[in-house]
């Protein structure tokens, strides 16, 4: 049978994760340090994990609202009026989804009409521009550059503005670059929306990873913003908890609304027990999420401090737990970089170009791995650069 002419033509041509194709390499082997996956080295804090396993000796392991358990959805307005200073209505502007992943999945499809335009800034998450086709519109990216810390310009932004944009997707802190808008970007890309009524889907999912003590300012507390922004954040990142797939989308109630049908029609509900864990994370669980962020901090500054030492340029990333430095002085591509790096020194990281065409020549290193494995990789880098 001819199995390429029964698969939908949009799904056949996305691509495969390019992380995940690397998280392939290293599984069975021992050898490997990965700086690949994004994923914390930290085990969810005890008392989270326990607030899972009492809802089982609960025996509450049923469905939820398809908007999530109300209890959790007034934590999750608590919390974002705290953090990021706009206020929703948990009855009806909260939707609980099956991690941040979904939620793009689903604002995307909730909001485009076949064919419409969506702008993002590149390089990029991996599953951005694929979300994009599968939910039929046309993936437009705008490219950041080194130089601008990879933050993404207004100036750059109009250029991509057509009579088909709909929707503008942000990421700040950005994974892959750790890269973080200044409050004079966010205002000009602010105005750009307003002056052509696009709605924003802002992924804040690193928010509370800022570093050198800057505060985090989300688009949507702008004025004007509220309205036309769709906030989507989550509990993988600041709270460990990636394996509890939970995440969260605020938007005003009509927006809510369409997603959440979509939501009620594919996924259902979030697991109950990963919500009553979101919870108690949400009211108890500040203390362990700073100092997580400290040691992050303090392995941002060290790995970035290595790489520049070894001669692969690195910017200083402003949040999440990536640095993206240039491998093009070796002479290299980020794929072939990456591919010797492995087989040389068994250390694993993620070709730039898995984030977009203008990521290559760069390579994402997570440095969310323990100190001592930290120091073993730069180590291993280091030796492997010596030799080209």
């Amino acid at each position: 049978m001819n199995y390429e002419s029964k698969i939908a033509s949009n799904v056949s041509r996305i691509p495969r994760s390019g992380i995940r194709d690397f998280f392939e390499l290293v599984q069975g082997r021992d050898d490997v340090i990965s700086l690949g996956v994004g994923e914390p080295d930290f085990v969810t804090p005890w008392h989270i994990r326990e607030a899972a396993i009492y809802s089982l000796e609960k025996g509450q392991t049923t469905y939820t609202s398809n908007l999530g358990l109300l209890s959790l959805r007034k934590s999750i307005s608590r919390y974002v009026s705290g953090f990021f200073g706009v206020d929703y209505d948990p009855a009806g502007e909260v939707l609980v989804t099956v991690g941040v992943s979904e939620a793009i999945d689903l604002a995307l499809r909730a909001l485009l009409n076949p064919g419409e335009e969506v702008i993002y800034h590149e390089p990029c998450y991996v599953s951005y521009s694929p979300s994009i086709i599968m939910a039929y519109g046309n993936a437009v990216p705008v490219v950041t550059k080194k130089q601008d810390g990879f933050s993404l310009k207004p100036d750059e932004l109009a250029k991509a503005i057509t009579p088909k944009s709909r929707v503008l997707m942000l990421n700040f802190p950005t994974n892959p670059t750790g890269a973080c808008a200044s409050r004079e970007d966010l205002e000009g890309i602010a105005k750009l929306a307003i002056e052509h009524d696009l709605m924003v889907l802002s992924d804040e999912i690193y928010s509370e990873l800022r570093y050198d003590d800057e505060e985090h300012l989300s688009i949507a507390a702008l004025p004007g913003m509220r309205e036309r922004t769709i906030l989507l954040h989550g509990f993988s990142k600041a709270f460990a908890m990636t394996g509890f797939r939970l995440g969260y989308a605020c938007a005003p109630q009509p927006v809510i609304e369409a997603m959440m049908k979509i939501h009620q029609y594919s996924m259902l509900c979030a697991p109950i027990m990963s919500q009553y864990a979101a919870i108690e994370a949400l009211e108890n669980g500040q203390a362990p999420m700073k100092e997580m962020k400290a040691s992050y901090h303090q392995r941002r500054d060290f790995v970035v401090r290595r790489l520049n030492e070894i001669g692969l340029d690195c910017h200083t990333p402003g949040g999440a737990f990536y640095v993206f430095p240039d491998v093009r002085s070796t002479g290299m591509g980020s794929k072939e970089f990456a591919m010797k790096l492995l087989e040389a020194e068994s250390v694993a990281c993620v070709p730039g170009g898995a984030f977009g065409e203008s990521g290559n020549g760069f390579l994402r290193c997570c440095y969310a791995t323990g100190f001592k494995d930290l120091r073993t990789a730069m180590d291993r880098i280091e030796r492997f650069v010596g030799t080209l």
